[in-house]
């Protein structure tokens, strides 16, 4: 992907509008993407020899087995206004449905199951079919309306506010409270597992927001994979920018915006920390201040498996599920998140096992399959997970140990240097307090601008946050655009 070694004066023709983008993970792609198709000559710089941040995927375990290195499930990529202006399909990026969209195993063989229907899903729910469709079937109809104002910054004036008011309702309240709407064991665990996706304490208001918003989006688009593995979405952005003439930089370390020469746009997909590194006095002390104070979240622990016939989930819709939610009832996953949040590790943790090779077999190897997981666990932990992890997965699916052909294990540490976006093992790059959830990556009505005329951040930690839908990029690169017309 990398084209020659890059020269800052070689761009630097005054009639022609420039921008360089720091960092090439989905937003940033995304960046310089919506840049690119209105007539911007664009440079990516990636410090990695490989594009993608949090949508690479690799043969991980053993040859022929292509594992997600991070994201690896996509419910928010679609109908939104990044997906239509980059028209990813053409580019060769494709979609796959499992048939469950994700489970949860409760007790031996007992568990519930989400699926695109709200009724059918709600069907399963013993007790709570009633209460699941109150909670989602609303939401379901309204929900492209909901998901553009919710992928905007949250300040910003709502385009459907009656919809964006009924999410509202339900994401204002804490987990906690709101699945006290769920009488059953079953059903309240579904819930858990779709809000602890925030990786936040059940306790904290806007707690449910996440959750509302995956578990709607699980009953409107699914929860799809990439076929091909999430370096897919990588692909298929950078097809699209070189086509519209963008280019990209692999290997290329970027220490100070002041290295890249003269440029009307400057985006960084980085932390806000790295943000304020690479934009040393040209950013102002108060935006300086406030991004230091900006604050991360838990951390995970990743073990991806090779697995020979699958894993014997004793909960048979979790053999199907591209998903399934390992924490037991909803007690132990309350009190499990409630334990990272406050820096402590749990003997048993949350932990999310990915099958995305039932929705594109063409990851498997015959009959050994890639198995995806990750533990939620403190930040910055420093300890080894990948026991706690294979003794939660073995209490669901008796035999599970005996089926591993091989491991890979990353941990804390090991996430964060193969992404400098993962901060102290932060995989949604930001904590989702409710303050951040409303303003990040700092108080105020701009969250992307960073003091200095046409300077950006456009990681996810800006609006509307972690996933790889790429809208935290197209955000932060429309308010350039417009910006610099309202300039001029």
């Amino acid at each position: 992907m990398a084209a020659s070694r890059y020269d800052p004066l070689a761009h630097c023709e005054p009639t022609v509008t420039r921008a360089v983008v720091i960092g090439s993970g989905p937003n940033g792609l995304a960046a310089a993407l919506t840049l690119a198709k209105s007539g911007v000559d664009v440079t990516v710089f990636e410090a990695a020899s490989h594009i993608g941040g949090g949508t690479r995927s690799s043969e991980l375990t053993l040859p022929g087995l292509l594992h997600d290195e991070c994201s690896g499930f996509h419910p928010l990529s679609f109908d939104t206004p990044f997906a239509r202006l980059a028209q990813l399909e053409r580019h060769g990026l494709e979609w796959a449905w499992p048939e469950v969209q994700y489970s949860h195993p409760t007790r031996g063989d007992a568990g519930a199951a989400a699926v695109r229907s709200v009724d059918e899903t709600a069907d399963g729910l013993i007790g709570d079919e009633q209460a699941w469709r109150q909670v989602f079937g609303p939401l379901v109809p309204r929900f492209d309306d909901i998901s553009q104002d919710f992928l905007k910054p949250v300040l910003g004036v709502p385009s459907h506010p009656v919809s964006l008011g009924r999410f509202g309702m339900r994401a204002a309240l804490p987990a906690g409270v709101l699945a006290k709407r769920f009488s059953s064991e079953d059903g309240r665990a579904l819930f858990a597992g779709v809000a602890a996706h925030a990786i936040w304490s059940f306790r904290s208001v806007l707690s449910s927001a996440i959750g509302t918003a995956l578990g709607t989006a699980a009953h409107t688009y699914g929860w799809p994979v990439a076929v091909g593995g999430s370096q897919s979405i990588a692909n298929a952005m950078a097809a699209a920018l070189l086509q519209h003439g963008g280019t990209i930089e692999t290997d290329y370390r970027v220490d100070s915006v002041a290295d890249l020469g003269p440029a009307d746009f400057v985006m960084l997909d980085v932390a806000p920390s790295a943000a304020v590194a690479l934009m040393g006095d040209k950013m102002p002390p108060r935006i300086r201040k406030a991004l230091a104070a900006y604050k991360h979240g838990p951390g995970a622990f990743k073990v991806d498996f090779a697995i020979e016939g699958g894993v014997p989930w004793s909960h048979e819709a979790s053999q199907r599920a591209g998903t399934v939610h390992v924490g037991g009832p909803y007690e132990e996953v309350a009190a499990a998140e409630a334990m990272v949040h406050g820096g402590r590790m749990p003997e048993q943790p949350f932990v999310l096992v990915g099958q995305q090779y039932l929705a594109d077999p063409e990851r498997s190897n015959g009959d050994v399959h890639p198995l995806y997981s990750y533990a939620h666990v403190p930040a910055g932990f420093t300890g080894d997970a990948t026991e706690a992890i294979e003794r939660q997965i073995e209490r669901f699916a008796p035999g599970f140990r005996e089926r591993i052909v091989a491991r890979h294990v990353q941990s804390v540490a090991d996430l964060s240097l193969r992404n400098a976006n993962i901060v102290r093992g932060d995989i949604l790059n930001g904590a989702n307090s409710p303050r951040q959830l409303v303003f990040r990556p700092r108080v105020g009505l701009d969250p992307y601008g960073l003091g200095a005329p046409g300077h950006f951040i456009c990681s996810a930690a800006t609006p509307p946050g972690a996933g790889a839908h790429g809208m935290c990029g197209y955000n932060a690169a429309t308010v350039a655009m417009a910006r610099r017309k309202s300039a001029s």
